[in-house]
């Protein structure tokens, strides 16, 4: 049940039909994971937290850095040096004190990946890294859950939603990360953050519109974005999208997997 304190808090959530009484208690009662407190982890842990979710698992084991306020719009100057993922929960306690914070401080690898995603609803993916990418794709995969993922550019973004462990209305497996992209490009082809840049409202464009699939993948509203890739140029003011397909020869949900488990992530 909601209180009366969050009758008036999600007021303007209630009187949305696609939500209503019943859709703010489903959010109430939902958790989501975030991979990356950083930022796309900004906006989207904001919006979930102002959307009234439940509890809300953040992974990362980084520290603030003064070079992280520019986008990372969920810590402050007074954050500086903390743990991103200690700072992220006074932001986020600061604004719902409803929700549950649930915090994990280090890296997600192989050996703790199936249990921390199992512990969630869904996941929302805005770590920097091809890495972290692929387990955390394979993860929700072998766990059975929706990854909402986002990537950013110094420009630009990309959003996208998996739901690998389910079938289409043929009867084919949904595409995965690995369908969309095989292989990770060649080490040192794509800068890091740090060395490329990026305009900061840019990681607030992509995280925003990362919590509204969220938002909508818990709901079960609307349309989603599996089998979708939208793009989004900032110095263009241009949103598009791509469709893609599942793969049959691809390892993880292929016709041949040859991708059992996470040890492929082990070393």
């Amino acid at each position: 049940m909601l209180t009366d304190e969050e009758i008036a808090r999600y007021r303007r959530h209630l009187v949305l039909k696609e939500i209503g009484g019943e859709g703010q208690r489903r959010l109430k009662q939902a958790s989501v994971l975030v991979v990356g407190a950083g930022g796309l982890g900004s906006p989207l842990i904001l919006y979930l937290a102002a959307a009234g979710v439940g509890q809300i698992g953040i992974i990362d084991d980084d520290r603030v850095s003064l070079d992280n306020l520019q986008r990372q719009v969920l810590h402050g100057t007074e954050s500086v040096g903390m743990q991103k993922t200690r700072s992220a929960a006074t932001t986020v306690w600061s604004l719902n004190p409803h929700v549950d914070v649930k915090l994990f401080t280090t890296r997600l690898v192989a050996e703790n990946a199936i249990s921390i995603v199992g512990g969630f609803d869904i996941v929302a993916d805005g770590s920097d890294n091809f890495t972290t990418r692929y387990l955390v794709n394979d993860a929700c995969y072998f766990a059975k859950r929706p990854l909402v993922a986002a990537a950013l550019g110094p420009f630009d973004g990309q959003l996208t939603t998996f739901r690998a462990f389910e079938t289409d209305a043929d009867g084919k497996p949904k595409p995965n990360y690995r369908c969309l992209f095989p292989a990770p490009p060649p080490e040192g082809t794509v800068p890091a953050c740090s060395e490329a840049g990026i305009l900061g409202a840019v990681a607030g464009v992509l995280g925003t519109l990362q919590a509204v699939e969220v938002v909508k993948e818990l709901l079960g509203i609307g349309e989603g974005l599996v089998g979708r890739l939208m793009l989004y140029d900032a110095l263009q003011a241009r949103f598009s999208q791509i469709g893609y397909a599942w793969d049959p020869e691809n390892p993880l949900n292929g016709r041949n997997p040859s991708l059992k488990d996470l040890s492929h992530h082990i070393g």
